[in-house]
């Protein structure tokens, strides 16, 4: 039996100089993705629910596009999530926050960004929940980026928060992080990307507030307090009721998560561990790039950061004799095993520790042997062992930390 093959448009000639695809110039993903149960096609302009006229593109995931939209009857702004029709119908996101509203009103908006409203929305592609939260500032992703000491970009710069911002930045995130697993919810998707810069409501701010102070015997201005929020609740998860798959960068994902796919009340602390780490250094712990063989590459860097696997995780490592001898000996390092005639590749890989070092970061010694040591405590292979989120908010170190305000002096640049 042979089958058709659909019809092709015939091929047209072109104008002198012409193009064949017309360009698109707004903010915009794939174009594939446009299509029925996925993204809504928005224009600059557009008005939602007779209310919040969209003005600019903040942000987008595989599951959501978020815009700042004017609220045209309260004369403000917000951020307009609109997701995607295929999950509209079923996500979690807004039965954890609705949660979170009734059982801990007060708490939920000083931690998680605050859900302002919701309504549906009909479109060419389906029908679509959108969420109306609170307008916030940019990630920790991002901001780093935008600090004035790394502007312009010079060659060989170390672009890393200074350390009063990023021991603030990793307080304020553990305490959403508490928040969130004393009412039973795990993030699911803890990172950078999702922690966010609040903005400050300016119109009801004393000018004197607002003047900026500045310290002329160290030359230096005062540099202001600032107060972050989880955001982006889509792969959040009540600790009874865990996912089937991850979305939390590869790097920051747990051992038992890469290699047997269990969830456990502890993911989140593994990927604050990373990210204590990440953000005191300015480095990634796990550096992993998409490949067919990431899981075995992330792997490779879990035993030789942090040491051997448990025999608990090992024997769930499907590839480990590509590496590793019968009797549990590196013998090569090469993704996908060795080549028929070649020799086994070994590297030379520091530790956790000497990569900590390495680093340079801007602390003292007394304190990286205490930042080291947390890491070690937080990154254990058993999950039985990690300590919680409060447990690790209790450690002397995080009590030292001051979230309040910025150092006593910053030199300016």
């Amino acid at each position: 039996m042979s089958t058709l093959s659909p019809p092709t448009t015939p091929p047209r000639a072109l104008p002198r100089g012409g193009r064949r695809f017309k360009s698109i110039t707004s903010p915009c993903e794939w174009i594939e993705d446009y299509r029925p149960g996925g993204y809504h096609p928005v224009v600059l302009g557009d008005i939602f629910n007779d209310q919040y006229k969209v003005i600019r593109k903040l942000g987008e995931d595989s599951y959501s596009t978020v815009w700042l939209a004017l609220d045209l009857k309260h004369n403000g702004y917000v951020a307009l999530k609109i997701l995607v029709s295929k999950i509209s119908d079923s996500t979690t996101e807004l039965q954890t926050l609705r949660h979170l509203i009734e059982v801990a009103p007060v708490e939920g908006a000083r931690y998680i960004t605050r859900l302002l409203g919701e309504f549906e929305h009909h479109g060419p592609n389906g029908l679509y929940k959108c969420l109306v939260f609170e307008p916030t500032g940019p990630s920790v992703n991002h901001m780093v980026e935008k600090l004035p000491q790394f502007n312009p970009r010079k060659r060989h710069m170390k672009v890393r928060y200074p350390i009063w911002m990023a021991k603030s930045i990793l307080k304020q995130s553990l305490q959403a992080l508490v928040f969130l697993h004393e009412n039973g919810i795990a993030h699911g998707d803890f990172q950078p990307g999702n922690m966010l810069f609040t903005l400050n409501d300016i119109d009801s701010t004393p000018k004197d507030s607002l003047r900026q102070q500045e310290d002329v015997q160290a030359q230096s201005i005062s540099p202001p307090g600032f107060k972050l929020k989880l955001s982006d609740l889509g792969a959040a998860y009540f600790f009874t009721n865990p996912p089937t798959k991850p979305v939390t960068p590869r790097g920051l994902r747990a051992p038992e998560l890469v290699l047997t796919g269990s969830y456990n009340n502890t993911v989140d602390v593994w990927s604050f561990g990373c990210l204590l780490f990440e953000l005191i250094t300015g480095q990634q712990l796990f550096c992993v790039p998409y490949s067919e063989m990431a899981d075995d590459d992330h792997i490779l860097s879990l035993t030789s950061q942090l040491g051997p696997l448990s025999e608990d995780l090992y024997k769930h490592w499907t590839n480990s004799s590509l590496y590793f001898t019968p009797e549990g000996k590196l013998f090569n390092c090469e993704l996908g095993g060795v080549s028929p005639g070649d020799e086994p590749l070994m590297l030379d890989q520091p530790s956790m520790e000497g990569s900590f070092d390495q680093a340079g970061p801007e602390i003292g010694e007394e304190e990286a042997r205490k930042v080291k040591a947390l890491i070690r405590w937080i990154l254990q292979y058993d999950p039985a062992k990690r300590p919680s989120a409060a447990e690790i908010l209790a450690d002397p170190w995080f009590c030292e930390i001051d979230v309040e305000g910025g150092p006593p002096n910053i030199s300016s640049v």
